[in-house]
């Protein structure tokens, strides 16, 4: 096979976890050469700058772009990611872009690629979660050649949306295989590092809806509330940065002093997902309560609408934001039965993500899609 190179996009702590294994496997083969164009989240302070934990990995060739606007809305980093990538890309000459998930950098690598006739890979398509992030999602897919699934219900989605059977690949969430790699590290590396006192703990994590803008204030003040009157100890993550992050940061201020919360902009990946894993729960509307927590057996509070249509499981307990039901659940999360699960994969995302590049079949793709009706198949 001849070189080929392959720029990956990340935007957020969330999705460099997800792509990172892939990425790594790359690095030591021959025949590719992988990019990483850095930007959102990870140029923030206030976030926690999270472009130090890419530079540690000590990939050969990282590019970082700054696409926040002065207004920060999600329409104009859209439009800026797109400018910074596009310029990226025609200097770069990739053969192949690879983006994650539902932001909007993801969108803005698959316009780029697909607008320049490259061959663009979208990783986890296919799933649902309802708010903004669902659209964006799919509009990244159909803007996409291939596609790499978590699990068959993605797929059969993907199918539904009109993708051909030949571009979809089927490879499991890639953080599964870091949470059972060997590169985790101990508890008691993690406390003493990040100077967590607590011997018994629960994760908090409480991102913006987007469609819920109006009232992103007053549920993160009820949120806040359940969260102190429970009277237990919480490990508390920066949400994302979409729009209504900052009313739930100042919530979060008024925890400045309580002896019951150590609160972080960021967690390093491999650390989060430590703490995760010795979690008596995990509670908000983060992914990882629905996907990764399940996984090692924690139990999840998964409080509003964000995660409403995803997986429903008997360990995830779902609750309205109001101070009420969520101290209720949280009361009663230690009756949950844990389940443990395999829908989002085995752990060997990276070596079949490397099958497939190392196939014809991939990179003889046609780069002008095709739309298939069902009964076609």
């Amino acid at each position: 096979m001849e070189h080929k190179k392959i720029i990956f996009l990340t935007g957020t702590r969330a999705d460099f976890g997800k792509i990172k294994g892939l990425i790594s496997i790359l690095e030591s083969k021959a025949n590719f050469e992988p990019y990483l164009f850095v930007t959102g989240m990870h140029l923030l302070h206030e976030y926690g700058y999270t472009l130090l934990e890419v530079e540690r990995c000590g990939y050969k060739y990282i590019h970082t772009f700054n696409n926040h606007t002065h207004e920060s809305t999600m329409d104009l980093t859209l439009a800026k990611t797109i400018e910074g990538f596009s310029a990226y890309v025609k200097s770069t000459k990739p053969d192949l872009i690879v983006v994650h998930g539902d932001r909007v950098e993801a969108l803005a690598g698959a316009i780029v690629g697909s607008l320049n006739n490259i061959l663009v890979a979208h990783i986890e398509g296919g799933e649902i979660s309802g708010t903004i992030d669902e659209l964006i999602r799919h509009s990244v897919s159909k803007l996409s050649h291939i596609h790499y699934t978590s699990n068959d219900e993605a797929k059969k989605r993907l199918l539904q949306m009109g993708e051909v059977p030949e571009s979809i690949y089927t490879i499991g969430s890639p953080d599964i295989d870091v949470m059972f790699s060997d590169a985790l590290p101990g508890l008691d590396t993690v406390t003493n590092y990040y100077e967590i006192p607590f011997e018994n703990y629960a994760v908090a994590m409480y991102h913006p809806v987007t469609t819920e803008v109006e009232t992103i204030k007053g549920d993160a003040v009820q949120f806040v509330k359940a969260l102190k009157k429970s009277n237990k100890n919480y490990i508390v993550v920066f949400p994302n940065n979409d729009l209504g992050s900052q009313a739930i940061l100042e919530v979060y201020s008024t925890l400045k002093n309580n002896s019951n919360f150590r609160i972080f902009p960021s967690i390093r990946f491999e650390y989060f997902l430590t703490l995760l894993k010795h979690a008596e729960f995990i509670i908000g509307n983060s992914s990882a309560g629905i996907r990764e927590a399940p996984y090692y057996g924690v139990p999840s509070i998964n409080v509003g609408t964000r995660q409403q249509n995803r997986v429903s499981l008997s360990s995830v307990v779902n609750t309205e934001c109001n101070v009420d039901t969520i101290v209720n659940a949280i009361d009663t999360i230690g009756s949950v039965k844990s389940e443990k699960m395999q829908i989002f994969g085995f752990g060997d995302s990276a070596s079949l993500f490397l099958k497939s590049l190392e196939s014809e079949t991939l990179w003889s793709v046609n780069h002008q899609k095709q739309f298939k009706d069902i009964d076609e198949f």
